[in-house]
């Protein structure tokens, strides 16, 4: 039987797969990829990507060539109802940061900006780098099954097309196989919540439909109908895979019922339902059916073997936070696994995956459930539902024109349930606020001013803090020549103290650490005259430290700890810090730093 080695084994190449196939390679880590098809997903499914996202591309050096391919954060601004494309329209919400009250809050929380990149072009883009970083991927190969020795994990897998076996060995095995993953089961992870709780279809097609939608951009047009789909309320996305003429609709289907024989005229049915266009000749270019699931992991992990993507976190598409939780589980993966390789880390920092990513994991499907459910006022408004004629849903809808109390009334509900749609479609706090507990951060010592924006709703609104535990804030520095983020001095595999005026003693400190240690690690002072200044006072505004105290950021742009301001003895401190965090050895006991 052949065998291969390697150091970690990849199930699956989709967005988490492929983050972490492009940042172990990246990070000079031995790493295999297997996938069961013979290519990368032929489905746009996943298409949001939001700036936490754009900002892990951005640490890869990937962030330019997704841009080239995606459509720009200006092309999503609007969440249209409707009773179809051609037909009247009920409302619609400026969406994804595009209202000009949110547009700068998207703008200052990061160097990046989200955009509309389909599955079919971001996984090609991380295989594709993966493999020019020294990954090697091995398609047409079905993962069988695993068990886990004294030092690694044997893995049994098989070609697709010969069914030739294939043994692996493996020191870690990163289960990235998707919402029926087999590693998961295998693995016996536990799970809470429930599978296949709605059924629901995908219909891509091709025709021009600019003339109805190029004026109102929108990666989402929800169509809303009385007496048709599930329950008696027919409500179907048409939703924009490439400007303006290629599409994919979600609509729903009877779970109960089975699943509906998806031929090319019941497809162009519902397409021209839809759109509202009924001698629209479509090119239909793929179906498929799927379930709606509200399913997460409580743990991700057993041993050697780590989950991660929709392998451990199952739920609608609302929010868009599918993909963009799986990759950002994998990059906070991805760094412990290659410290731990290169005898950086202790293997117990691997721990502090569970601890980070599970609640993330929970929380997200949660907020994804609840986003479906709020479409529950928007239908009530319109005088719609399960159990209403219609003839009286016919009725109600008419109202919505009428110069009455009725009218007005049902107006004034409709554009309320609208605008509550805003923690679905602006929920920028869900998608940035993520905050850690784990052995990887080491709480403050000392009390600490609370974040400037601390009374926002932590879902619709990004805090920014250097908390530990919290995503670094980004702030526009200068060097001799040109802007930079504060994002772009960290990253790239190391652990980055910036510190600032006054802060020279952390900076040697650092030098001894990284020289003595051979870790990853480098700083830097922000401040007038130093190599990086704060032009706008905008790092000085969000610090929440002194300007000789420091924040250390993890790999992961995470803030690991930081020292309000310089301690006695800061070699010592942030010695013991890195040996908290990275869980090394100690030989002598450490007490906590001051």
């Amino acid at each position: 039987m052949n065998t291969l080695a390697t150091d970690v084994l990849i199930v699956g190449s989709g967005p988490a797969g492929g983050t972490m196939a492009v940042a172990l390679a990246t990070y000079g880590i031995k790493v295999t990829v297997i996938n069961r098809y013979r290519w990368t997903s032929p489905t746009p499914r996943a298409h949001i990507t939001n700036q936490r996202t754009m900002e892990i591309l951005r640490d890869f050096g990937l962030e330019d060539a997704a841009m080239e391919d995606a459509a720009p954060q200006e092309l999503m601004a609007n969440s249209v109802f409707c009773s179809s494309l051609a037909g009247q329209e009920y409302g619609r919400i400026l969406a994804w940061g595009n209202h000009p009250q949110r547009k700068a809050d998207y703008t200052m929380a990061s160097p990046t900006s989200m955009c509309d990149l389909p599955q079919t072009y971001m996984e090609p883009l991380l295989v594709s780098n993966a493999l020019k970083r020294g990954a090697k991927v091995r398609f047409n190969t079905v993962f069988i099954s695993y068990e886990e020795t004294s030092d690694g994990v044997l893995v049994q897998a098989e070609d697709s097309e010969t069914g030739a076996p294939l043994q692996i060995k493996a020191k870690y095995l990163v289960g990235a196989d998707g919402g029926n993953s087999i590693v998961a089961v295998q693995a016996g992870l536990p799970f809470e919540g429930a599978m296949g709780i709605a059924g629901s279809m995908n219909i891509e097609f091709e025709a021009d439909l600019s003339a109805l939608t190029a004026h109102r951009p929108s990666v989402l047009y929800c169509v809303i109908r009385p007496g048709s789909g599930v329950g008696g309320v027919g409500m179907g996305i048409v939703r924009m895979v490439r400007p303006w003429n290629k599409w994919l609709i979600v609509y729903g289907y009877d779970i109960e019922a089975g699943p509906p024989e998806m031929t090319d005229d019941y497809a162009t049915s519902i397409i021209r339902e839809l759109t509202g266009l009924p001698d629209l000749e479509p090119k239909i270019t793929g179906t498929s059916l799927w379930t709606v699931n509200n399913y997460w992991a409580t743990q991700l992990s057993a041993g050697r073997v780590f989950c991660v993507g929709d392998a451990v976190h199952r739920h609608p598409p609302t929010n868009g936070l599918g993909s963009n939780t799986s990759m950002q589980d994998s990059y906070n993966l991805a760094w412990k696994l290659a410290m731990v390789l290169k005898g950086q880390a202790g293997e117990p920092l691997l721990d502090s995956y569970n601890a980070e990513r599970a609640p993330v994991a929970e929380q997200i499907v949660s907020r994804a459930i609840r986003s479906i459910q709020e479409y529950g006022p928007i239908f009530g408004a319109l005088g719609l539902g399960p159990d209403v004629p219609d003839d009286a849903a016919s009725t109600a809808l008419a109202t919505l024109s009428s110069d009455d109390d009725a009218g007005q009334n049902r107006r004034i509900a409709l554009r309320a349930a609208l605008d509550a749609k805003s923690y679905e479609y602006n929920a920028h706090g869900v998608e940035l606020n993520q905050r850690y507990n784990s052995s990887a951060t080491v709480e403050d010592s000392t009390a600490m001013p609370a974040p400037a924006d601390a009374d926002r709703d932590a879902e619709l609104y990004y805090i920014a803090t250097t908390a530990p535990g919290a995503k670094i804030p980004h702030a526009w520095l200068e060097t001799e020549t040109h802007l930079i983020s504060s994002h772009d001095l960290i990253g790239h595999g190391r652990f980055t103290l910036l510190t600032g005026i006054g802060g020279k003693a952390w900076l040697a400190a650092v030098e001894q650490i990284a020289a003595s240690e051979d870790l990853p690690l480098q700083g830097f002072a922000i401040g007038i005259g130093q190599t990086y200044q704060d032009p706008y006072g905008d790092w000085q505004r969000q610090r929440e430290i002194d300007e000789d105290g420091c924040v250390l950021v993890r790999p992961d742009g995470y803030v690991a700890w930081r020292q309000k301001s310089l301690s006695d003895a800061p070699e010592t401190a942030l010695r013991t810090v890195l040996q908290l965090v990275l869980s090394r050895n100690v030989t002598t006991p450490v007490a906590e730093p001051a």
